[in-house]
C-alpha cells in the first residue's frame, strides 16, 4: 500500500502551521500550538486514532486563540485529504462512544467527500482552564470543510467540561481511524456507488 502521509504549511498573517501526517502511524504525538488544551485534545486524536502527527504552529495568540486553533483544523483537515487521495478502499465510514466517567460522547463521520458538521454539545462552563470551548466547534468546521467529510458530534451525558471536551476528542481520533482503514473487500475501488467521493 501506498505510504498515506502529508506535509501541509499554511502561512497567513495571523497563524503560520507545518502539519506532517501518517495516517497509518502508531499515535505517535508531537505538537507546539501555544495552547496547551489544544494540544491536549490533539493528542486524544492521535493516540486514539494511531495516527502519526506533528503540528508547530505560531498564532496570534496575543489576539486570543480564535485564529489558532481554526486553522490548525483547516490544516489538519487539508492534510488527511491529501494523505487519503482518491479514498479507494477506505471503509469511509467510522463511529464511536467513548465514556469518561459520567461523560459520554458519540462521533460518526462520513469521508464522502462532501463538508458538512453537525455538533451538538452544550459544555456547563464557558471556558476550561484558559480555553474558550466555542473553538473546538471551529476547530472541527475547519476540518470538515477541508477533509470534506461529514462528522455528527454528540455530547450524550456530561457535567465535567473537560471531561466532555476529552470524550468527544477521543470519540474522534476512533472514528476517524475505524473510516480510514483500509477494507480488504474494497481494494483498487472507491466506496460509493458514485464511483468517486
Amino acid at each position: 500500500m501506498t505510504p498515506r502521509t502529508a506535509q501541509i504549511t499554511r502561512d497567513t498573517l495571523e497563524t503560520k502551521i507545518k502539519i506532517s501526517l501518517n495516517v497509518d502511524g502508531s499515535g505517535k504525538a508531537d505538537f507546539s500550538t501555544g495552547v496547551p488544551f489544544l494540544n491536549h485534545m490533539l493528542e486524544q486524536i492521535s493516540r486514539h486514532g494511531l495516527i502519526d502527527l506533528k503540528i508547530e504552529c505560531q498564532g496570534d495568540l496575543e489576539i486570543d486563540a480564535h485564529h489558532t486553533v481554526e486553522d490548525i483544523g483547516i490544516t489538519l483537515g487539508q492534510a488527511f485529504s491529501k494523505a487519503l487521495g482518491d479514498k479507494k478502499g477506505l471503509y469511509r465510514y467510522g463511529h464511536a462512544y467513548v465514556p469518561l466517567d459520567e461523560s459520554l460522547s458519540r462521533v460518526v463521520v462520513d469521508f464522502s467527500g462532501r463538508a458538512g458538521l453537525y455538533y451538538e454539545v452544550d459544555f456547563p462552563r464557558a471556558i476550561i482552564g484558559t480555553f474558550d470551548v466555542d473553538l473546538f466547534r471551529e476547530f472541527f468546521q475547519g476540518f470538515v470543510n477541508h477533509a470534506g467529510v461529514s462528522l455528527h458530534i454528540d455530547n450524550l451525558k456530561g457535567r465535567n467540561a473537560h471531561h466532555i471536551a476529552e470524550t468527544i476528542f477521543k470519540a474522534f481520533g476512533r472514528a476517524v481511524r475505524m473510516a480510514v482503514e483500509p477494507d480488504p473487500r474494497m481494494q483498487g475501488m472507491i466506496p460509493s456507488t458514485k464511483g468517486s467521493l
